[in-house]
């Protein structure tokens, strides 16, 4: 299936470090996903996305993030060779496609924009076709009409928006600092996920057939926080895999080879990645599944969605046979303690616990 990757830095990156110039980087994952088992799609072929915010303060180019997608496969678009080698940005969004809904167009290349806000998802909505109805009825025209392609993916999107505008938040409002808050769009994330929940059961209530679970590992920001998720809709199996780095630099010290550079316990580098960028084992830390990832003032903080799908054992094992059928598990080796340690306070509203992990 597909994978994405997020960058979020103090200072802008050029593009190139990200996209092309890793020996393990997301367009060289497109073709060679060495930690990839899916037999049926081998490559993320099926076109690729990648979005960024430039300067703030150049207010001729607008809040939005500018975005190139293509249809062509990541490693054989030359355009896109030579725009990374020319862009810098501190936010970045990329994607590449391995289709499981909707044709192969532009329309259908993540990442989706509305206004400041950008959104990518990695995984599927399970008999989508038999909630596709309950997506539409349930939305203002202004979202429903918004879609323009054939993908489970923009139409979670759409609902995302939706439910943030019922939240009483504008989404088409201009992008300030801090402009929705992160408190705010991970509120309107779990609530998205609520319904996709929620109208699954109601579509598979009688059918014993329907046993598929969702993967929701969702991307959103407003070019200042960042929401991520993993998560399936299941209590046995992982979802698909999701990791993040963090350190002072990201550092090329061969041609090819990077790895996170950590002088001290500042987070200036953000890193998320559905498969790492490097094979430094040190530098990645897996995210739990069915956990939801917040960056805010590159401050990184992880929180588990209690819900029906939540074990509160952790020594209870996950079965990966799922994710790893559709190509979307990226094993890796939990890194070595270091001495960056990430606080992470609970959300008290939502009765979940205080977590502290050691990257």
């Amino acid at each position: 299936m597909c994978r994405f990757l997020i960058f979020k830095g103090r200072d802008p990156i050029l593009l190139a470090h990200l996209l092309t110039r890793p020996e393990h980087s997301i367009i060289n994952q497109s073709y060679d996903s060495r930690l990839r088992i899916d037999n049926r799609r081998p490559i993320n072929g099926d076109g690729f996305g990648v979005g960024y915010y430039t300067p703030e303060a150049d207010p001729e180019l607008g809040d939005g993030p500018c975005v190139f997608c293509a249809t062509t496969p990541a490693w054989n678009n030359l355009n896109l060779a030579r725009l990374a080698e020319k862009t810098k940005s501190s936010m970045v969004f990329a994607h590449v496609r391995a289709s499981t809904a909707g044709v192969l167009s532009e329309t259908n290349c993540h990442p989706f924009t509305f206004h400041s806000l950008m959104f990518m998802h990695n995984g599927q909505i399970a008999n989508f076709h038999r909630m596709k109805r309950k997506f539409a009825s349930h939305m203002k025209d202004e979202y429903f009409l918004y879609v323009q392609g054939g993908t489970d993916s923009e139409w979670a999107f759409a609902l995302f928006l939706d439910t943030l505008d019922k939240l009483g938040v504008d989404p088409s409002r201009p992008a300030g600092v801090n402009s929705f808050g992160h408190e705010m769009i991970r509120n309107a994330m779990l609530l998205t996920i609520q319904y996709i929940k929620d109208w699954s059961k109601q579509c598979s209530e009688g059918d014993t057939d329907i046993e598929e679970p969702s993967l929701l590992n969702f991307a959103v920001t407003d070019g200042h926080s960042v929401i991520v998720t993993r998560y399936i809709t299941s209590r046995t199996e992982e979802a698909a895999s999701l990791h993040f780095s963090t350190g002072s630099k990201f550092i090329e010290y061969e041609p090819g080879q990077y790895k996170m550079e950590r002088r001290d316990r500042r987070q200036d580098v953000i890193l998320v990645a559905s498969e790492p960028l490097t094979f430094e084992r040190s530098d990645w830390v897996t995210v739990p599944t069915n956990s939801i990832l917040t960056i805010n003032n590159q401050t990184v903080l992880l929180h588990p969605i209690m819900d029906e799908f939540y074990q509160t054992d952790p020594s209870v094992p996950r079965s990966s046979n799922f994710a790893a059928s559709r190509g979307l598990v990226s094993p890796i080796v939990e890194p070595q303690a270091s001495t960056n340690v990430i606080n992470l306070p609970p959300l008290e509203r939502e009765g979940r616990r205080r977590l502290s992990i050691t990257v």
